[in-house]
């Protein structure tokens, strides 16, 4: 239960992360630059991307062993 939590803060620093760059997208001028919130995405991603692994790897998960059925 606690590695499904960790993944959901994770996918909200996500989002917070697109709402940061927001106004710097439309102004257009910020005090950072956009690819400051962009590297920040990137590295939450690799970070989710890796836990997921990690996880299945180690059993904390289980993948749907059959996704189109009912």
């Amino acid at each position: 239960m606690l590695i499904k939590l960790l993944f959901i803060i994770l996918l909200l620093l996500m989002v917070m992360c697109l709402f940061r760059a927001l106004p710097a997208i439309i102004k257009g001028q910020s005090s950072r630059p956009l690819s400051h919130y962009l590297g920040r995405r990137l590295l939450i991603a690799v970070i989710l991307f890796g836990l997921v692994v990690i996880a299945l790897m180690t059993g904390v998960i289980q993948p749907n062993p059959n996704p189109y059925t009912l």
